[in-house]
This record gives C-alpha cells, sequence and structure tokens, in this order.
C-alpha cells in the first residue's frame, strides 16, 4: 500500500462517532419533518417530468411520430431511444463533482430549464436525425439531475431512514410515468392546433412544463447540510438555524462519520474505484433497468400491437401497474427501514418480477398477462428505492458516496441501453427473446444478493472480532 493511500485509511478511521448527543428526540423529528417537506416533493415532482421528458418516445411513436419520421424503418427507433444514455452515462461523475463546486441550488434547476427547452426543440423536428441530435443534447442535460438528487438526499439522511425517503423520492416519479400515458394521449388529441400532429404537443407542452418546474426549483432546492445555514440563492434566506444545523450534522457524523465533505483527490478516486462493491452495486442496478426501462419504453407498444387494444386505451392501461407500483415500494421500504433489511426486500420484489414477466411472457389469455404486468411492474421499480439503499448503507464517505452514485446511475443507464437494443422489430410483437433476458437479469440479481449474505456477514464477524475495520470505520456494519 503506498503511503497516500496509509494518508486515505488514516483519514477514514478518524471519523469516529464522537459528536455529540442530539437534542430531545422531539425536535430532532422536527427538523426532519422540515427537511422533507422542502426537499421531497421538490426534487420528486421536478424528476416525474424529467422522467417523463425521458420516456415520452412510445407515446409520441404511437401518436404520429412513427409515421412522420418513419421510426419503423430499420433500428431507427431503437438508436433514438439508445442514443440518450451514451452521453447520460459519460457526463454522470463530471456532473457530480460540479455539484459540490456549484451547489444543488444553482446546478439542479439549471439542468432542468436547459433540458426543459430541447425537450420543446423535440416537437419541431422534421427528420429522424434531428431528433437523434435532440436526444444526445438530452442526455447530457439530464445526467446531472438523478445523480445529484440521489447524492444529495443521502448527505441529508441517516442510514437506516433513507430508503423511505428515496422511495418517497422516486414515488411520484413513478406514478408520472405511468400518468404520462394518459397525459400523452389527452395532448395528442390537439393535434391539428396550428398545424401540428399529436406528438409534436407532447413535447411541447411537457418541455414547457418542465422549464417552470426549473424556475421554481431556484427558490425551491436547498444546499448540503454543510451550507444549510447559508442564505438562500432567491430568498436570502439560510434553511437551518445554526443549532438546527448542527443538530443535523452531529446525527449523520454518529450514523457514518461523514458530515462534513472529503477532499476529492485523482489519487483517492483510484482508491475508491478498487472497492469491488461500488462496481458490483452498478451491476444490479444495471440488471433491474433493464426491466424498468422495458417497461417504460415499450409497454404501450406490447398493449397495442401485441394484447390488441386500441391506442388509446393502450396508453390508459400503462397507468394502473405503476399507482400498484407505487404502494407497493413504499410499503416494501417501510419494512425494509424498520427491521434494517436489505437484501431480503430485493430477492423479494426481484421474485415478484420474474413471476410478472413469465405471465406476460407464456400466457395466453389477455387478461391474464396484463396481470403480470403490474407483478412485473410492481417489482422491478419498487427494487429501484432498495438498490440504492443497498448501496448508501454500505458505502462511508461523501466523495465516495457520490462517485458509487454516478457509477450506479451510470449502470442504471446502461440498463436503458440494453433494453432498447433486446427489443428487436424482427421479434415482435411478442417480444419472447427480450422477455426471457429480462427474467434472467432478475435471476442474476437475486444470485449477487445471496452470495453476498456470505460476504458480507463474514465480514462483519471479523470487524466484531476486531481483525478489520469495515469502511475505514470504527464500529461500521456492512448493511445485509
Amino acid at each position: 500500500m503506498s503511503l497516500e493511500e496509509k494518508d486515505i485509511e488514516a483519514e477514514q478511521k478518524e471519523r469516529v462517532t464522537s459528536a455529540p448527543f442530539e437534542r430531545e428526540d422531539k425536535e430532532t423529528r422536527r427538523i426532519v419533518r422540515k427537511i422533507d417537506m422542502r426537499l421531497l416533493p421538490t426534487l420528486a415532482i421536478i424528476y416525474a417530468f424529467a422522467l417523463i421528458d425521458r420516456v415520452n418516445l412510445p407515446n409520441a411513436r404511437i401518436a404520429g411520430m412513427d409515421e412522420d419520421l418513419g421510426l419503423s424503418l430499420g433500428s431507427r427507433y431503437s438508436i433514438l431511444t439508445m442514443i440518450f444514455f451514451v452521453p447520460y452515462i459519460i457526463f454522470q461523475f463530471p456532473a457530480n463533482i460540479v455539484i459540490r463546486k456549484l451547489g444543488p441550488a444553482l446546478w439542479l434547476p439549471s439542468l432542468v430549464v436547459c433540458w426543459g427547452a430541447v425537450s420543446i426543440g423535440m416537437g419541431f423536428v422534421t427528420d429522424w436525425t434531428q431528433a437523434l441530435g435532440c436526444r444526445i443534447v438530452l442526455g447530457v442535460l439530464e445526467a446531472g439531475y438523478y445523480p445529484g438528487c440521489i447524492f444529495l438526499l443521502s448527505c441529508w439522511y441517516i442510514r437506516f431512514e433513507v430508503q423511505k425517503r428515496f422511495s418517497a423520492f422516486y414515488l411520484l416519479a413513478l406514478l408520472a410515468s405511468g400518468f404520462s400515458n394518459i397525459l400523452a394521449w389527452g395532448l395528442s388529441e390537439m393535434r391539428g392546433i396550428q398545424g401540428l400532429n399529436g406528438w409534436q404537443w407532447i413535447f411541447i407542452i411537457e418541455g414547457a412544463i418542465t422549464i417552470f418546474l426549473g424556475f421554481c426549483g431556484y427558490v425551491a432546492i436547498i444546499d448540503f447540510p454543510d451550507k444549510a445555514t447559508k442564505p438562500g440563492l432567491i430568498t436570502r434566506k439560510p434553511f437551518l438555524s445554526i443549532d438546527e444545523a448542527t443538530i443535523v450534522l452531529a446525527r449523520i457524523q454518529r450514523d457514518r462519520g461523514d458530515a462534513v465533505v472529503d477532499k476529492l483527490t485523482k489519487s483517492k478516486i483510484l482508491f475508491y474505484l478498487r472497492d469491488w462493491k461500488i462496481w458490483e452495486f452498478a451491476w444490479l442496478y444495471f440488471l433491474n433497468n433493464v426491466v424498468t426501462y422495458s417497461f417504460g419504453y415499450f409497454l404501450p407498444i406490447i398493449l397495442r400491437n401485441d394484447m390488441g387494444h386500441s391506442v388509446a386505451m393502450s396508453q390508459i392501461l400503462s397507468f394502473p401497474p405503476y399507482v400498484v407500483a407505487a404502494v407497493w415500494m413504499f410499503s416494501t421500504a417501510w419494512v425494509a427501514d424498520r427491521f434494517r433489511k436489505r437484501g431480503l426486500i430485493i430477492i423479494f420484489n426481484c421474485s415478484t418480477a420474474i413471476v410478472g414477466v413469465c405471465m406476460m411472457a407464456y400466457l395466453k389469455h389477455p387478461d391474464a398477462r396484463y396481470a403480470g404486468v403490474f407483478l412485473g411492474v410492481s417489482g422491478a421499480n419498487s427494487n429501484v428505492p432498495s438498490i440504492l439503499s443497498y448501496m448508501h448503507n454500505n458505502i462511508v464517505g461523501q466523495m465516495k458516496r457520490s462517485l458509487a452514485s454516478a457509477l450506479l446511475i451510470g449502470g442504471g443507464a446502461c440498463g436503458g441501453i440494453a433494453a432498447a437494443n433486446i427489443f428487436r422489430q424482427q421479434d415482435a410483437p411478442a417480444y419472447t427473446p427480450a422477455m426471457a433476458t429480462v427474467i434472467a437479469t432478475q435471476v442474476l440479481t437475486i444470485m449477487h444478493v445471496l452470495k453476498n449474505f456470505v460476504v458480507y456477514a463474514r465480514a462483519n464477524r471479523k470487524a466484531e472480532r476486531g481483525e478489520r475495520f469495515l469502511e475505514g470505520q470504527v464500529g461500521f456494519r456492512q448493511t445485509l
């Protein structure tokens, strides 16, 4: 081990739980509720429209975009779907460095306003290559928002309250991604107004709403906990008093010892990248997002072309499974935080998704296949906050979590690329090979988590005997 690596480990071991005790529980709960009410709705509503702007292609396609731009020719639709994720992956980690420099109150809403403008531009493209260029720019701009939100949330909460917050954040986005199908159907009925087709109004109106939310974000989004006593960007009032900030920082310091940001250097990045766990978390998120993006990009198309529903019913029927998934997700998150379990919940959700996709792929009756959609959507989407929490419970250090968050969400974006390519035009309308691939991703996830039960338990036993410090922390234990 080099001298610089020894310095990094020594710095981590200094993060012992030496912070003063919190005030009475009532005061702490009040501050946590204050954080919840300010942070979660703002980030979630904006992310909901980020997801809508990202996955509105299938709705636009069946609302006339296919005929106007010739998206059924060759692999055009798959390429248009996939290209978003290339810059989305490349720019994630740089964006998570910028957010610490500029602060989330400035950085995040600026991204939102810019990608809303690009979404409006999508409504005026006249050729599929122009749409391709817009999707690339959209990927660059959206790259910083989701990982920035996850990083920001993880900095405000302790380890065993974070999954409920991740779930609350993702819950609204999940409902929005389902509701977007109904919204798109309503907007597509505007065809003919101002000489524009229905699919064009989908992009224009949804982009305009995104810009409005971005400007709201300049007022509502708050900074990191260690900067919460500084004046706000617009209101010029601090979010927390000095006493309130002291309580927040103290409870984070006791929980994982990283309340204050650590300096990021090239040697630290290389050192953190040697931890196999952060790569495995990215791989697990990849496997899960193959499923979530498969539903996001192809469910309306499967309902239309394979199950035989009309365009309107295909968009409307896409919504109810996401309502059930939202309830399912928050229920499993409550259980996970209450009993401090992560792996068992992930396995349960994977098993549910496997049953659902098998019903969709191999049953004959349309109603039974549609019932499988509910299980598949619920299981896969509920594992989004589960895997995020699994990672943040087992990683210590603000900048290490920043790096791990970027890698994890980049892995999820690769899942989007995979989903766009496994649903091949020649396999339509049943897409049987893609369905088999989706099932395989969930089986692999279960195998990884079972392996970690053994690996993490062995590491915890060594820590109990004083043979090693996990994550360089005195008293830290891996979460199974």
